[in-house]
Formats: C-alpha cells, structure tokens, sequence
C-alpha cells in the first residue's frame, strides 16, 4: 500500500485494510523432512498457532520472542532429551539451521522424579529473593499479580468459593508459607484444612468499582501468615459482578494466569 488506511482519530483502520495477495513468498517454502526438522517445525507451529512452518522460516521473525524460546527449549528437552542453549536459538533462528543443530546438542540431564519430601524445605531461589525484599522492605504490593475478571449473569458465590478452594488443594504453591526456622528461611506448605479460604465479598457499585478494585490489588501479602492468593469479589448489582483475584509474585508469573483461570473456571462449572 503507498499509504495506512486511517480513522479520524488518525489511528490504522484495520477495518479497512484489503485482504493481502500473495506475495510469492509461499514459493519459498521448504517442508520440513528429516525427524528432527519435522518436529522442531511441528513445535514451533504449535507455539506460535501457525498452520504451516517450514525449513526457511525464521523463528523470531514468524512472532517469536525470549518467552516463547524458552518454551521451546524446554519442549526440545521433553521430546528429544537434548539441552537446547537458548542462546543456540537467537544465533541461529532459521529453523532449517537450528534443526541441524539437534542431533548434536548435549543429551539432557537425569529427568525429575518424586523424592521424598525433607522436614524442612529451603526456598527456591525465586522465592529467597522475594522473602529477602519482604524482610528489607515489608510487604510489598508491587510483587503481587492483579486479574479482574467481570462476570455477567448469575453468579452462584458458594460454588465460587468452593472452586478456588479445589484450587488451593491442586497447587500447593498457593497455600504456601515463606517462613523462617531457626534462623533459616524455609517454605511451610500449609494442608487444606488449615488454609483459609481466599474469597472476600463485598458490595460495590459501577462508579466506585475501579477505586475499589485498586484498593484490593494494593494489598500486601505477609509472606509467612498469609497464603499468596487473595480473591475479592465486588457485586455491582444481582447479575453484575468484578472479580480481581491477587497472586504473589512468589506462587506465581505472568504464564501461571492463563491455567489458574482455566483450572477456576472448570472448577466453578
């Protein structure tokens, strides 16, 4: 196109962009044919929601990014039981050269399995660092995670608390203390009957909602007495509601979102 489509507010109209033609560039399309080239190239697919990647695709340039690498690495590590140095993927983002790679990266290390669980668990390094800000710093609202949900229609509340309770009981992150031991910080899984339940009720209304919802999410977790999810629901009216549910930074990150609402949602329904 010489030029965007534009609205009047001099944004691009997306509305109004033709459909694209082809460009030729399908002609360059290399197929994938060796075991490893079809699996990296089914991976990537997968990762990114493409229909199609071949050989001569460059990985970044296709939507990738360092998430997304490191999701592949860990992929490549499940499925061929070879290290994959995200480092290799940024050198080499053509996925033909880095499907050349796989056959001689290092096997991976042993795979994880169960051990038995010591008397007292250190912290993870994530969590270390987290229970040191807390100790320099008090709680800290800027390490907690805010998703606000809104729900129209009928909301049955008890069978929401049940279902972030179900929650709790699948991920024991959720219901887990930072605490310190004889002069050593050490995680304290707490059992699900001495959780508490995370679901806080209150009435609210459309004016006040988004004071509301700010004042829940500036919460700050004490990391050794309170469990790191917090969900507070605000009813607006009998079928309008907001849900802001609040996860410390130590039980969680930004993927972790996406499954706790799937886990919620399958288990409210």
């Amino acid at each position: 196109l010489q030029a965007l489509p534009l609205t009047a507010n001099g944004k691009l109209d997306r509305g109004a962009l033709p459909a694209p033609e082809d460009s030729g560039l399908a002609a360059g399309y290399l197929a994938p044919g060796t075991p490893e080239e079809i699996l990296l190239c089914d991976l990537v697919g997968k990762l990114l929601g493409l229909a199609r990647v071949g050989l001569a695709d460059n990985f970044f340039y296709l939507g990738g990014h360092s998430l997304l690498a490191t999701r592949l690495a860990a992929q490549i590590r499940t499925r061929l039981g070879r290290e994959l140095p995200l480092r290799t993927i940024f050198e080499m983002p053509v996925l033909g050269d880095l499907a050349r790679t796989l056959r001689s990266l290092p096997k991976a290390g042993l795979p994880l399995t169960p051990q038995q669980r010591p008397v007292e668990l250190p912290l993870s390094f994530a969590q270390a660092r987290l229970w040191f800000l807390q100790q320099l710093e008090g709680a800290n609202p800027n390490y907690n995670i805010p998703v606000e949900v809104r729900l129209q229609g009928a909301l049955d509340t008890a069978a929401l608390d049940q279902a972030l309770n179900d929650v709790l009981a699948r991920h024991e992150s959720l219901r887990t203390l930072l605490v310190e031991h004889d002069g050593r910080p050490q995680q304290r899984i707490l059992p699900m009957d001495a959780a508490p339940s995370p679901l806080h009720v209150f009435t609210s209304s459309p004016d006040a909602m988004e004071r509301d919802l700010a004042a829940a999410a500036a919460h700050g977790f004490d990391l050794a007495s309170e469990i790191p999810l917090r969900a507070t629901l605000f009813r607006l009216a009998s079928q309008d509601h907001a849900l802001l549910l609040l996860v410390h930074h130590s039980a969680a990150d930004g993927w972790s979102v996406a499954p706790l609402l799937d886990d919620l949602s399958q288990a409210y329904a």
